[in-house]
């Protein structure tokens, strides 16, 4: 179901990254207060990382995700919050031959 991950940064207004904590993710994930049901294939796995499915629109999430952020608070002003999909090499299977 999740077969994505996704980056959920803060970038402070001189720039830098920061991964945004677990808790704040999970507040966004857990309100659900877009009322919009395809936010509901998210998943928080660590700061910074959100694992969704792939009906889940990058732009809307970002948009949903900062809004929320901004109204709780964790987004100063001149802060703005980039979600990126994480892009990992695939996986070498080995074949064990017996």
């Amino acid at each position: 179901m999740f077969t994505r991950k996704l980056s959920i940064q803060r970038i402070d207004a001189a720039g830098a990254r920061h991964a945004c904590p677990i808790s704040w993710i999970d507040n966004f994930a857990m309100r659900n207060f877009t009322n919009d049901a395809v936010f509901d294939d998210t998943l928080p796995i660590a700061d910074g990382v959100l694992e969704a499915g792939t009906r889940v629109p990058l732009a809307r999430l970002q948009s949903a995700m900062e809004d929320w952020f901004r109204r709780k608070s964790y987004l100063k002003p001149g802060e703005r919050l980039e979600v990126a999909e994480m892009h990992t090499p695939p996986v070498e299977c080995i074949t064990i031959i017996r």
